[in-house]
C-alpha cells in the first residue's frame, strides 16, 4: 500500500505528462507590436488579435514594444521561446528596411523567424496640418524648394518605410526636407494635428480616421492607383513622381523553431480570419488590402522584400537617426 508521501509523488508524476501534452493553445498568447499604439502596425495587430483569438479560443494580448525602427520588439520575439505563445506583427520596416540600415541588428529576418502569413498591405499618404498652405503635392514641393531645410515631415520612426519614402521624395524633387522621427505613428500624428510638425508620411490605415475627420489634409498617396477608400486623393505617380510607388505590409511571424503543427494551425486560422467579412470591411475602411499567404510563400516574400529594400536603402542614402 502506498504511503501518503508516495501517493502524492506518484500523482504529481502522472500529472506532468498530461500538462505537457495539453493541446495548444492552453493559455493566453502575446502578440508583440513593435510600434507605439495608434499606428498602422498597431491597428493591424489589434484586428488580428481579436479575430485570431476567437478562432483559437484564447485571449491574444497585444504588447506594444516600440523603438529603433521596430527592431526592439522584433528582436524580443526572435529571442522568445518557440512555443507558440509569443507572436509578432511582422512588417516591412523591421524585416526589410532595418537590416541594411542598422549595422548592429541582432536578428536575421529570414533565419530567426517562422513566417506564418501576410495579413495586409497598403500605400502611404502625405498629410499636412489643415493650416499649412500646401493643397497639392506641387504646392508642397514648391514650399520646400523656397524654404530649404525648413519643411519637416514626421514619421513613425527612423528606418520606417515612410522614412525611406521621405528620403526618396526629397531626392526626386530636389528638395531638402527635415525628417522628424517618432516612436510610432500615433504620437507623430498627434503632433501634426497639434501643428507642432507641418506634415507627415504615414501608412494609410493609421492616417485614415484623421483624414476622414478633417484633422489633417491628404495631399498624395503612394500607391500605383488611387485608393478606393480615398478616391479624391491623387497618387504621387499621377502628380509627376512615377518612381514613388510604395507600399507597407504587415503579417504574422513567430520565433524560429516554433513547432510545425503550431505554425500550420496559425496559418490555417489566418486564412479564415482574413476572409472574415468584418475584417475585409475593416481593411477597406482604412485603405488596406487583405492578402493571405502560406508560410512558405510568406517566407519567400520576406526574403524578396529584403533584397528589394536593401537596394532602395542604398540608393536613398538613408542613415539611422
Amino acid at each position: 500500500m502506498l504511503s501518503r508521501r508516495s501517493f502524492v509523488a506518484t500523482s504529481a508524476a502522472l500529472a506532468l505528462p498530461a500538462q505537457a501534452q495539453a493541446p495548444w493553445p492552453f493559455k493566453p498568447i502575446k502578440l508583440v507590436v513593435p510600434y507605439a499604439p495608434g499606428g498602422s502596425t498597431d491597428v493591424v495587430g489589434r484586428v488580428i488579435a481579436e479575430y485570431l483569438g476567437q478562432r483559437l479560443g484564447q485571449n491574444i494580448v497585444v504588447e506594444n514594444r516600440p523603438g529603433k525602427g521596430a527592431t526592439i520588439g522584433t528582436s524580443q520575439v526572435a529571442k522568445a521561446a518557440p512555443d507558440g505563445y509569443t507572436l509578432l506583427v511582422s512588417n516591412i520596416s523591421a524585416f526589410a528596411i532595418a537590416p541594411p540600415l542598422y549595422s548592429d541588428l541582432d536578428y536575421d529576418p529570414v533565419a530567426d523567424f517562422a513566417h506564418i502569413s501576410l495579413a495586409s498591405f497598403n500605400p502611404s499618404v502625405l498629410v499636412v496640418n489643415p493650416a499649412f498652405e500646401a493643397r497639392t503635392l506641387a504646392d508642397y514641393i514648391a514650399y520646400a524648394r523656397a524654404n530649404p531645410d525648413k519643411l519637416a515631415f514626421a514619421t513613425s520612426g527612423p528606418g520606417s518605410s515612410n522614412h525611406i519614402l521621405g528620403v526618396m521624395l526629397a531626392m526626386v524633387s530636389d528638395t531638402r526636407l527635415v525628417h522628424v522621427p517618432y516612436r510610432g505613428a500615433g504620437p507623430a500624428m498627434q503632433d501634426v494635428i497639434a501643428g507642432n510638425v507641418p506634415s507627415m508620411l504615414d501608412s494609410l490605415p493609421s492616417a485614415a480616421p484623421h483624414i476622414k475627420a478633417g484633422k489633417v489634409r491628404a495631399l498624395a498617396v503612394s500607391g500605383a492607383e488611387r485608393n478606393p477608400a480615398f478616391p479624391e486623393v491623387p497618387t504621387m505617380k499621377e502628380q509627376g513622381y512615377p518612381g514613388l510607388v510604395s507600399y507597407s505590409w504587415f503579417g504574422l511571424s513567430a520565433p524560429a523553431k516554433t513547432p510545425a503543427l503550431i505554425v500550420e494551425r496559425l496559418a490555417a486560422e489566418m486564412q479564415v480570419v482574413l476572409k472574415h467579412p468584418d475584417v475585409v470591411r475593416r481593411w477597406q475602411e482604412i485603405g488596406a488590402e487583405s492578402s493571405t499567404m502560406t508560410p512558405a510563400q510568406y517566407g519567400a516574400f520576406v526574403k524578396a522584400e529584403l533584397e528589394k529594400a536593401t537596394a532602395a536603402v542604398k540608393a536613398s542614402g538613408a542613415k539611422p537617426e
